[in-house]
């Protein structure tokens, strides 16, 4: 299978994903095939929104930060979040746990080149299914929280846009626009050839 990164203006970043219901051969090779686009594109979290699939399905590679530990709780067992990397979520659901929301500068491959602080809760718990079908309840704090929170966004057709506050927004809104207007005039070229 061959994807691309869709970035912002492609219709598809604002829909919601359908339920994950096969769990088969090819949902194992779309994750494959996810995360080689995510590593190519320098990510560490991709949606099926964002290569063009409105499915309940994203993948992530977290790396460990010597400076900034992440907690990680799978199934109620303590461990280091690199055992769990890369991850594969299907039809997640987030709870946020009691903890203060910090602000983080997030990037996102959907929007090249575009970063700015984004508010968020530091610690989560995502229920989700592993591409098993497996059900799972992870709780975690740091990077992977965001990370996380940032993609189950991309499934419901949110952006990190939506979650900026009106100054933050502010600093960037020409280079979105600026993006958008390309996005939208590379598909109108794509549908007439």
């Amino acid at each position: 299978m061959s994807l691309k990164i869709r970035y912002f203006g492609d219709p598809i970043l604002r829909q919601s994903g359908k339920r994950i219901e096969k769990f088969d051969d090819q949902l194992v090779q779309l994750s494959k095939d996810m995360l080689e686009v995510m590593r190519e594109s320098e990510g560490i979290g991709l949606a099926a929104q964002q290569v063009g699939l409105a499915d309940q399905f994203c993948v992530m590679d977290v790396p460990e930060h010597p400076d900034y530990p992440m907690r990680c709780i799978l199934d109620g067992k303590t461990l280091s979040p690199s055992l769990l990397m890369p991850m594969s979520l299907a039809n997640p659901v987030i709870t946020p746990l009691p903890s203060d929301e910090f602000y983080y500068e997030e990037g996102c491959l959907s929007f090249p080149g575009i970063n700015a602080d984004v508010a968020r809760p530091e610690c989560i718990s995502v229920a989700y299914q592993d591409l098993d079908g497996v059900d799972h309840t992870l709780e975690c704090d740091g990077l992977l929280a965001r990370c996380i929170q940032h993609e189950v966004d991309h499934l419901n057709g949110v952006l990190f846009i939506d979650r900026m506050e009106k100054e933050t927004y502010a600093e960037i809104k020409k280079e979105v626009q600026s993006l958008k207007k390309e996005t939208k005039a590379t598909l109108q070229k794509q549908k007439k050839s």
